[in-house]
């Protein structure tokens, strides 16, 4: 039995992508919502899909999925809250808006959020175009983080499924809370991870300025990266040698502040999702 869904922002960047998966699935009835004439447009060219009203979209809707920018995610749930019939799950690619609380209260739907992890650096594919979907959600399998904000437990079987689509293939799914969802993203991923790969590559811009050629710095950094990164993260069994070690004593403290884990308090938290959304 196919479930009735509603994808707003279909004609954007990650609608197309989710349109397609959709389509592909043929487990969902899927309806179309896209703003913009241009959206529209572009969703007709590449899935051959039309879009419809958001009247027509939201009748007898079961799943409410919300490919729109977390700056007007909280507008376009208030627009469409009142018309959802009870029971009806709206889904978040996105923990920000939710954790910020921009979604409106109303008790008898549920809340769902999705997010990708994204392919591994560390994986086993093999196919060239797998190779190169660094993105996820077309060729290269990834893992996929999955809360049920609000409403009954029997549905997380429900968003979990629609995430396992959208993001297809999908290696892993875990289930986290919205809270935990905050810690990864924008935490762990934009303002550790982000930020961090950042340094690296003005690093390497700057023993490219002190004479280093360009091709010879960057795979002297891509490729111990990924040496490195093997040992650190247990891919490998490996230890570091004692002057790897005696330069990471040296070099942390000179990189980092003492009080840098204070970006996963949850006022720290709230403050990076406010700026975001």
């Amino acid at each position: 039995m196919t479930v009735r869904l509603a994808l707003y922002g279909a004609g954007g960047k990650m609608g197309v992508r989710l349109s397609r998966n959709l389509a592909a699935s043929g487990e969902f009835e899927v309806r179309h919502v896209e703003a913009s004439e241009a959206g529209r447009a572009r969703l007709k060219a590449e899935v051959g899909v039309d879009c419809m009203s958001p009247e027509e979209a939201l009748k007898d809707v079961e799943v409410v999925v919300l490919a729109v920018p977390d700056t007007v995610i909280g507008k376009v749930a208030a627009g469409l809250v009142d018309a959802l019939p009870s029971g009806a799950m709206v889904i978040c690619l996105d923990a920000a808006a939710p954790f910020a609380g921009h979604l409106p209260e109303r008790a008898d739907i549920t809340y769902f959020v999705t997010h990708p992890c994204h392919p591994p650096i560390f994986n086993d594919e093999t196919d060239p175009v797998a190779k190169r979907d660094f993105f996820g959600g077309s060729a290269a399998r990834q893992g996929i983080v999955n809360a049920l904000m609000q409403g009954p437990e029997e549905h997380y079987a429900l968003g979990e499924k629609v995430g396992k689509t959208i993001y297809a293939p999908v290696a892993r799914s875990h289930r986290v809370t919205v809270d935990q969802m905050a810690m990864l993203e924008p935490g762990l991923s934009e303002t550790v991870c982000a930020s961090l790969l950042v340094v690296m590559r003005e690093a390497m811009d700057e023993v490219v300025s002190r004479g280093v050629p360009q091709e010879a710095a960057r795979d002297f950094l891509l490729g111990h990266m990924n040496i490195l990164g093997a040992v650190i993260f247990k891919e490998i069994d490996g230890v570091f040698s004692d002057a790897c070690n005696k330069a990471i004593e040296f070099g942390k403290p000179a990189l980092m502040r003492d009080d840098w884990k204070n970006v996963f308090e949850p006022d720290e938290l709230a403050a990076s999702i406010q700026r975001i959304t």
